[in-house]
């Protein structure tokens, strides 16, 4: 049996990149942490929220590469001198990537409450109308 590709649709010319777009999202699940909520305020601005409780605006990173949102997060390491009768606050290192859409920009990010709020905004493309002129032969 043969694998019929979503790029190779010929009704859907130049679509090959979306299939790859769809395979990398699949392999971004990072299991269930940390828990986040995806939100869409208006036609064209969403924000990600995820829940970061324990760890300070310097132990995150967030970068944007190649479409994709890589949020990460790493605690310095604790004092040995502590010592936990239980420990039940998740502190351990984490990788969350979302890939956006072309023409979707991250214009902010704020922490609150244990939560790591980014903003993002989507720009809605100009509608163009073309003429094709038609070449004699």
């Amino acid at each position: 049996m043969t694998k019929v590709s979503f790029g190779a649709h010929p009704f859907l010319l130049g679509f090959d990149q979306l299939e790859r777009l769809v395979e990398r999202t699949a392999k971004s699940d990072a299991g269930g942490y940390p828990p986040y909520n995806i939100e869409q305020s208006s036609e064209n601005t969403y924000r990600i929220t995820l829940a970061v409780a324990g760890f300070a605006e310097e132990d995150l990173a967030i970068t944007l590469e190649d479409r994709q949102l890589v949020v990460r997060g790493r605690q310095p390491e604790a004092d040995e001198a502590r010592v936990f009768l239980h420990r039940g606050i998740a502190g351990r290192q984490f990788q969350r990537s979302f890939v956006l859409a072309e023409g979707v920009d991250v214009t902010g990010a704020s922490m609150e409450n244990g939560l790591l709020h980014i903003d993002l905004t989507r720009a809605m493309p100009d509608t163009i109308v073309q003429t094709i002129q038609i070449r004699k032969g």
